[in-house]
């Protein structure tokens, strides 16, 4: 018997959620875990000095072989076959991995027989509420989202973005595992949502409440969903070893995942906004740094790395050499790396899959976004503009770019600038009655100086000009990429 008992009351929820109307549990946070877990150490710097602790290695180094025995989950046994029988409250519904195999009521409790197809990671959920159901199909497998029923908002937004998404990530990178796929909606004790096999527990504060009336907003429902799908890729049959770069393995691939489905719904136009917030983001969490940034591939769980650069920079690595050879390197590297035993694969290996399909000339780019931290201050200093008789416009348009090699306290050395950097000019059309952006020239060009001059022909009288208009590049200031244009007198 296990027995969950509190002597006063809790500060905060923690993770684990059990309260009179449900239950949210994983299996690390009941059930006995063999061996040593170094996730259970002491992290706090000040309070392992208080007690005369060494300082604690945030991860292994990348290429340690005795760490690369243990994926970075840290847990024992990494893949298991699973079937369980799990019983609550009559009126509550059960549920586990797998597909419901039998339900039934006894002694006033709702029993449920759920068994996993083939094998999957030793971490899993269980949990219990009086739910609605709906129910749908993609291919052959069966979609659920289990919701409260005062929270019906984004249902089918969610189911959207399921189908969309085991469309995408099937058809680019490996089949899905399984027949069945669920969404399970927890209380706001939390505020995220987390993959595991089969099941994708989801607080009520990122998408069953969420108000997406206005569609200037990002979406987030919809990505939240994708992003949590593709860790059924990457970091279910995919997942690193317990060493520097892991996240980069499961968090920023699974980011770049969701961007493809965000652009496929929305469009490329729609995207700016998501990537400046990413960069934002991720700026603030480089002042926040206390201990060391790290390149990408070298990530040490840190979040404004794996998720908010890791966006910037598989977006950008997409744009730069095309989604068709990025994802061919993304699919072989799940083929061969799927369900693997130790050692577990690590970044090392992702980079040499990744290098026959860059181009000589933009091989640079590795360097940058994933061996380097890189940052640029890009800024459009000047957009002028005339008509020309035949009703076309002349945009000239100037330009800074200067770019910075930072070490890990953030000190930054200024290299010279070589690169291929977007230059676009923008107008506005109307659609559905609103005017909205519209692209008038976007294109890469050779920077190999600080200051450069540009003189762009375009269709349409332009609003907007600058360089990597997009913020697809790391850059110091997000604000700074684009000016106004203005009419030469």
């Amino acid at each position: 018997d296990l027995v969950l008992d509190y002597d006063g009351f809790e500060n905060t929820m923690g993770f684990f959620k059990l309260v009179y109307n449900g239950t949210f549990l994983n299996n690390t946070e009941f059930l006995p875990v063999l061996g040593y877990s170094r996730s259970s150490e002491m992290r706090d710097k000040h309070k392992r000095k208080k007690f005369g602790l060494p300082p604690r290695p945030r991860m292994a180094k990348v290429d340690d072989l005795k760490a690369r025995q243990n994926c970075y989950i840290d847990i024992d046994g990494v893949w298991i076959r699973f079937e369980c029988t799990i019983s609550t409250s009559a009126d509550q519904i059960p549920i586990a991995p797998g597909r419901l195999v039998k339900e039934w009521t006894e002694n006033n409790r709702r029993f449920a027989h759920y068994k996993v197809e083939g094998k999957m990671m030793n971490f899993y959920s269980f949990l219990s509420s009086k739910y609605e159901v709906r129910r749908d199909k993609w291919n052959n497998v069966d979609l659920e989202v289990f919701y409260d029923k005062q929270h019906p908002y984004n249902i089918e937004k969610m189911i959207g973005s399921m189908k969309m998404s085991l469309d995408y990530y099937t058809k680019n990178f490996t089949p899905y595992s399984y027949s069945n796929l669920r969404i399970v909606e927890f209380p706001r004790y939390d505020v995220f949502a987390q993959s595991f096999p089969t099941t994708i527990p989801y607080s009520e504060a990122i998408g069953f409440i969420a108000n997406l009336t206005d569609e200037e907003n990002i979406d987030y429902t919809w990505y939240v969903t994708a992003h949590e799908i593709a860790h059924q890729w990457w970091a279910e049959q995919v997942i690193g070893a317990n060493v520097q770069g892991a996240t980069m393995l499961s968090e920023a691939f699974a980011q770049y995942s969701a961007l493809m489905v965000m652009e496929k719904k929305y469009g490329k136009e729609k995207m700016r906004k998501f990537l400046k917030y990413e960069l934002d983001k991720y700026l603030l969490g480089r002042r926040r740094e206390f201990e060391k940034e790290t390149p990408l591939y070298l990530v040490e769980n840190q979040s404004y790395i794996h998720y908010n650069k890791g966006s910037i920079v598989m977006y950008a690595l997409r744009d730069y050499i095309g989604e068709d050879s990025l994802n061919h390197a993304l699919a072989r590297f799940a083929k061969d790396k799927a369900y693997q035993n130790a050692p577990f694969t690590n970044t090392l290996e992702f980079l040499t899959y990744l290098r026959p399909v860059v181009a000589d000339s933009l091989k640079y780019l590795i360097t940058d976004l994933f061996e380097t931290i890189t940052v640029f201050s890009n800024q459009a200093k000047e957009v002028e503009y005339t008509q020309l008789e035949n009703g076309k416009y002349k945009v000239k348009i100037t330009v800074e770019s200067v770019k910075f090699r930072a070490d890990s306290l953030g000190k930054e050395t200024e290299i010279p600038v070589n690169d291929y950097i977007d230059i676009g000019v923008f107008g506005k059309e109307k659609k559905n009655g609103k005017k909205v952006e519209k692209i008038l020239y976007l294109q890469k060009h050779k920077i190999d100086a600080k200051k450069k001059e540009f003189e762009i022909i375009v269709d349409s009288e332009p609003t907007e000009a600058g360089i990597d208009p997009f913020n697809k590049l790391i850059d110091r200031i997000s604000d700074d990429n684009r000016k106004t244009a203005t009419k030469k007198k």
